[in-house]
């Protein structure tokens, strides 16, 4: 079993001064912590691989595509690979964790 406390992921991307911080990594996944701090901008660009978000904490708008939509603690979204898509309007820090299949490259 691999088992992760969000604070200290946290804790871990800070101290290597990055917005995105891969915590597991295995043959068909990985996961990781992306960090957005309020009034900053997302500088992603489309994947190549399906994702999934889960804000685990703030507040902001993200669009998928043509389709934009409010998130918050407990929002999960769903982002088909290719597909352009960016966090806007972030009022509140934004803490996500970020699920890839296949693993990102």
């Amino acid at each position: 079993m691999k088992a992760f406390r969000l604070d200290e992921l946290e804790a871990e991307r800070a101290a290597n001064d990055g917005a995105y911080l891969q915590f597991l990594r295995e043959k068909n996944m990985s996961v990781g912590l992306y960090a957005l701090d309020a009034g900053t901008q997302d500088p992603q660009q489309p994947h190549r691989q399906d994702e999934v978000y889960l804000v685990v904490s703030g507040r902001a708008a993200i669009t998928v595509g043509m389709e934009t939509t409010q998130v918050a603690r407990g929002s999960v979204v769903y982002v088909p690979a290719g597909v352009a898509h960016k966090f806007h309007h972030i009022s509140e820090d934004l803490r996500v964790v970020v699920v890839f299949s296949p693993p990102e490259s």
